[in-house]
């Protein structure tokens, strides 16, 4: 069994490699571990043996990642902001060379860029000068339905 001050000296390494990941990582990752470990450190100096203190950082991890993760990450994603990308589905564009799947074929243009563009539906072509309905993106193609 590792003395009292081998084991405080692993619990604080801990703390101070989980605080330093946090930093590092700014996403809320391993905040809930570096409470354990301080909670085990504390433990240590009051005599609790190992088995204890690893029971003791389990839990109180457990118990801080379950309880405050879900408060946590309401006040820390408030700034997500769209992309461009993500705002692209449900507009119109213009067709500037006819969409054909099996050709690879296919350019549109929408909001002054030029993308590649295929068909949601196979078999199906577009023709130039069309109007489509952006459905997603997948990489740097537009999928798009034809519309009136």
């Amino acid at each position: 069994m590792p003395d009292i001050m081998t084991m405080a000296i692993i619990w604080l390494i801990a703390l101070i490699v989980l605080v330093i990941i946090e930093i590092i990582s700014q996403g809320l990752t391993t905040i809930w571990f570096a409470g354990g470990s301080l909670v085990a450190l504390i433990s240590t100096f009051c005599g609790a043996n190992l088995f204890v203190q690893i029971a003791i950082f389990l839990v109180v991890s457990i118990i801080l990642l379950i309880f405050t993760r879900p408060i946590a990450m309401l006040h820390f994603n408030k700034k997500v902001v769209p992309t461009n990308v993500e705002t692209l589905p449900g507009e119109v564009c213009v067709i500037t060379e006819a969409v054909d799947n099996i050709g690879a074929k296919g350019k549109a243009e929408l909001n002054g860029m030029e993308w590649t563009v295929r068909s949601a539906s196979e078999g199906i072509l577009i023709p130039e000068g069309a109007r489509a309905k952006v459905l997603r993106v997948e990489g740097v193609k537009l999928i798009v339905e034809q519309v009136n």
